[in-house]
């Protein structure tokens, strides 16, 4: 049986705008944490500014669908 490919709306290094911008203070540290936690394939990093564990993109993609949670790296909402 094949794996289904969903095609998703940005690639995942690319946060959702809505919920990172690139205005951000933390933004850099922000996105350096994510690519290092996708390179290491680790699910998630913690939060700079908060100390809470974010999923990155991946973890995220992998569970196949949007959880509506407002994930920061959401890999399936425009």
């Amino acid at each position: 049986m094949s794996k289904i490919v969903r095609k998703l709306p940005r690639e995942l290094d690319v946060p959702h705008p809505e919920r990172l911008s690139c205005d951000d203070p933390n933004f850099d540290e922000i996105m350096l944490r994510h690519n290092i936690s996708m390179a290491l394939e680790n699910p998630g990093y913690t939060d700079p500014e908060t100390g809470y564990f974010v999923f990155n993109a991946k973890a995220l993609a992998d569970q196949g669908k949007c959880c509506a949670n407002l994930c920061r790296h959401c890999p399936f909402k425009r």
